[in-house]
């Protein structure tokens, strides 16, 4: 079954910009596409959120925060959905997971921690 894995995280300056990828490994491109998939992310003492979301067809939507800073795409050539996030604030400081739906089945990956701090 495909596995999720995050990586783009990092410390960033309030202002600044950060690019997220989650690549679906041990999946192949033409299974993959198929996939539905969610950048969501947790902060400390809050619940998860979904940030951001790409269906199989490239329609995507946003929370409400991050419209008009952050974009998600998808290279499914790549097996990998990103998250272009710009103008990042610190409110925007969480993990962020990524999620993948496929035939009702949820896979989830480890995360990565994004700071924006000055």
């Amino acid at each position: 079954q495909v596995q999720i894995v995050e990586s783009g995280g990092g410390l960033v300056q309030p202002g600044g910009s950060l690019r997220l990828s989650c690549e679906g490994t041990l999946t192949s491109p033409a299974i993959f596409r198929l996939y539905n998939v969610g950048w969501y992310r947790q902060a400390p003492g809050k619940q998860r959120e979904l940030v951001a979301a790409i269906d199989m067809g490239g329609t995507t939507n946003y929370a409400d925060s991050v419209k008009g800073r952050f974009a998600i795409s998808r290279d499914n050539a790549k097996n990998t959905v990103y998250l272009q996030m710009a103008s990042l604030e610190p409110g925007d400081t969480a993990v962020y997971y990524c999620n993948a739906q496929f035939l009702g089945k949820n896979f989830w990956g480890r995360g990565t921690q994004v700071t924006v701090s000055s």
